[in-house]
């Protein structure tokens, strides 16, 4: 059973090792990776220009803007090389018997 606040988003066989796949839950897109294993949850925008997040390739715990390549720490949403110079959201993840479940409440950002 997920914790509270916690809302079924997909099926963990929906998810591809490597890649990530744009979802929407009650309004808000995101970006659903798996990588390494763990499934991580993005806002599925990039800052610099709008692109879906979801669809830019996923290595060494990151994800890259497919637009202009702007790097997004998987686990926290920082950004990690420009152009973008803002972070995105991150949201807590959790997987259970085949089914993926996000919070809608973000990760808090480095610093904050």
């Amino acid at each position: 059973m997920p914790s509270p606040g916690f809302l079924e988003i997909a099926r963990s066989e929906e998810l591809e090792e490597g890649k990530g796949r744009p979802f929407h839950l009650e309004g808000h897109a995101i970006a659903l990776v798996r990588h390494e294993g763990s499934v991580y949850a993005l806002e599925d925008r990039c800052p610099h220009a709008n692109a879906p997040i979801a669809l830019g390739p996923v290595e060494n715990g990151c994800i890259a803007c497919p637009w202009h390549y702007a790097e997004f720490d998987l686990k926290t949403g920082s950004v990690l090389s420009g152009p973008a110079c803002e972070s995105i959201s991150a949201y807590p993840v959790e997987e259970e018997d085949g089914r993926i479940f996000v919070s809608l409440t973000p990760l808090p950002r480095e610093g904050t």
